[in-house]
């Protein structure tokens, strides 16, 4: 995008706002936009990111999720929920217990990625 000209009414030119209405009409919808954010705002906790990384390895039970990381099960449950409400997690139930693993197998390559950019 070229340097700002504001006319003499302190706006944009038409050039500009046409420009700016193009790549408007290309973004995705407000509900899309807020489902993105939900998703980073379950991966911006440290408990959360350590939970990704162990299901990483395969599909784990609540209870060495709980092992793996010295919570108690109300704490991990609650981030768990955070992370399947996000639609980031798998899980089925097994007697009591219930098992997760990771929606797409890439995503912690993903964050990795993302953190991390070369």
């Amino acid at each position: 995008m070229k340097p700002c000209e504001i006319n003499g009414e302190g706006k944009p030119n038409c050039d500009q706002i046409e420009i700016l209405e193009k790549i408007l009409s290309e973004m995705p919808t407000e509900e899309e936009i807020q489902k993105k954010a939900d998703i980073i705002k379950a991966l911006s906790d440290p408990t959360r990111l350590k939970i990704i990384y162990l299901l990483e390895h395969g599909e784990l039970c609540v209870c060495e999720i709980m092992a793996a990381l010295d919570k108690p099960q109300p704490t991990v449950s609650h981030h768990l929920n955070l992370l399947k409400n996000a639609s980031l997690l798998k899980w089925r139930k097994e007697g009591v217990w219930i098992h997760y693993k990771l929606s797409n197998s890439k995503l912690p390559a993903n964050i990795k990625e993302l953190l991390n950019p070369q």
